[in-house]
């Protein structure tokens, strides 16, 4: 019998390397104690409902996205190929939106992974981040890993994205390296401040991928230097 289940996956801030994560580079990035949580529960038909509102799904078509509220969850079934499913997903975020904190892959991973399990579909966390990285690129927004990796494992990372510039289709990307900073951290000495300023991030990124892929030599080198500041701050935060 189906059961009901609650996944909840948190924010991230980048601190160090952003945005290098889209150009083979290295980022220190901290989760947020912000969160976005999912339930999910057997159902006649399938269903969403975020912030008062309800969609449901009668067909395929009901997937397509609009730019609306339910687009994240629209993207993960289509990913899954789940329209007929029985089931319905509620869920809230309390990451702010366009406030560069990745609110749209916290609730695509807590959703992806709330799903997987309903389904009984095990995948290994690195591949749940790339999945979830895979659905926003390819349903949403042009973004990097480190959103994807962060709200799937959380804490304090060091990561190392090498390889990882070209986009490859999801079953050839070679998996990110990983390094939890968590256990030699006491205190994180950052606070975290939200202006209300809201930006898309696909709309910052795309100008500036363009030139990247046609090799202008000033976006190239300056991201050089800025993931050899991330490798250079891992050794700070832990000489500290």
């Amino acid at each position: 019998m189906a059961r009901a289940y609650l996944s909840t996956a948190p924010g991230r801030a980048g601190i160090v390397g952003n945005p290098t994560d889209m150009y083979g580079g290295s980022v220190i990035s901290c989760s947020t104690k912000e969160r976005s949580a999912v339930l999910i529960e057997p159902s006649r038909q399938l269903s969403f409902e975020v912030a008062r509102r309800k969609h449901v799904v009668e067909t395929p078509s009901d997937l397509k996205l609009d730019g609306g509220y339910f687009d994240v969850a629209k993207a993960v079934i289509d990913f899954l190929n789940l329209a007929d499913a029985r089931f319905s997903l509620r869920w809230a975020c309390d990451v702010p939106f366009g406030a560069g904190l990745s609110s749209s892959s916290s609730m695509i991973v807590a959703i992806l992974n709330a799903v997987l399990t309903y389904i009984g579909r095990e995948e290994h966390i690195f591949f749940r981040a790339e999945m979830a990285r895979h659905i926003e690129l390819h349903y949403l927004v042009l973004c990097g890993y480190q959103d994807a990796y962060m709200c799937t494992l959380g804490g304090l990372n060091y990561m190392d994205f090498r390889q990882k510039q070209f986009y490859r289709a999801l079953g050839d990307e070679p998996y990110a390296t990983m390094e939890s900073l968590t256990p030699y951290i006491d205190e994180f000495p950052f606070v975290l401040a939200h202006t209300g300023v809201q930006r898309s991030s696909g709309m910052v990124h795309r100008p500036i991928r363009e030139r990247w892929l046609e090799g202008d030599r000033e976006v190239i080198g300056e991201y050089l230097r800025i993931a050899h500041l991330a490798r250079m701050a891992k050794r700070a935060v832990l000489d500290r």
